[in-house]
């Protein structure tokens, strides 16, 4: 089985598909590499995709002791590029992924040929970010004792998770039997850390000035707990453009994926061709 290693010792499974200008799928936390299935046969038609599973989530390793940070998160992305020999990619996130793959573009910007950021910032709200870190170390408690397939079901109707189960039964019912199989201690120690521990995003105003990686925002009008921080990031990243899902919730990659695609698609063909700028200085907000 394919494995990048990492900084400190940790096997990353990865699949690729296609040729072309790279672009790497990050997932977010109730997924796996294998969310990205929709978007690894639309996208390998005319790229090099690469997706893969984040520490904690089999077939990677699932570690022991406190090396589940955001910084972790981040640049295990880099590592499979680096194991790959890509120098620098297409980003492609959602939630999770979306805010290691921002991290990336704020921290090693040279690495990004742009990033999607979609459903992203859940958590973010300062004056509620104490009662979220305590939620999650509820939920990761929650991992460790009742096991991964009964969190799944607590969390399958989820308010943000309703559109997908309304608009395809069958998918959802994937969605979460892949959860169920997830494993536990990994689920638990990535809630703890990552989840639980990331800074919030409307604390990086200043770093985000001088971010000018080509940004596309996705956002579910539905996903409440996002419409914020979307928009928080519109307004301060240079180089972004937003587009808002009607009637969709967190998934959207799978929720709608023809529009998930063609919206992709077309923003990362705009920056290809260098018709994505960025905005006059003077014109973004402070």
């Amino acid at each position: 089985m394919p494995h990048a290693t990492t900084k400190d010792d940790v096997r990353i499974y990865f699949e690729e598909a296609g040729q072309g200008s790279p672009i790497i799928f990050l997932h977010e936390f109730a997924a796996d590499y294998t969310n990205w299935e929709p978007q690894m046969r639309y996208f390998s038609r005319g790229h090099r995709c690469i997706t893969y599973s984040a520490r904690g989530y089999t077939p990677s390793d699932v570690p022991d002791g406190e090396v589940y940070t955001y910084t972790h998160f981040y640049t295990d992305a880099l590592a499979v590029l680096d194991h790959l020999g890509i120098e620098h990619a297409h980003l492609v996130g959602l939630s999770m992924g979306a805010y290691s793959s921002l991290q990336i573009g704020l921290n090693a910007p040279q690495r990004a040929l742009s990033m999607t950021l979609a459903g992203v910032g859940s958590g973010s709200e300062i004056e509620n970010l104490d009662a979220w870190r305590k939620q999650c170390r509820a939920n990761a408690e929650q991992f460790e004792t009742l096991g991964s397939a009964e969190v799944a079901k607590v969390t399958r109707e989820a308010p943000s998770r309703i559109p997908f189960l309304v608009k395809d039964p069958r998918g959802h019912a994937d969605f979460y039997a892949a959860l169920a199989r997830h494993d536990a201690s990994g689920s638990a120690r990535t809630m703890r850390g990552f989840q639980g521990g990331r800074p919030s995003i409307y604390t990086m105003t200043d770093a985000m000035k001088s971010a000018t990686t080509p940004a596309l925002i996705i956002c579910g009008d539905e996903d409440d707990p996002c419409v914020g921080p979307s928009l928080f990031l519109k307004k301060h990243l240079p180089a972004a453009g937003l587009a808002m899902f009607p009637k969709s919730g967190h998934v959207l990659n799978l929720e709608e994926p023809a529009l998930f695609n063609e919206s992709v698609e077309r923003f990362v063909t705009l920056v290809e061709a260098g018709r994505w700028p960025v905005r006059d200085a003077r014109s973004v907000a402070h």
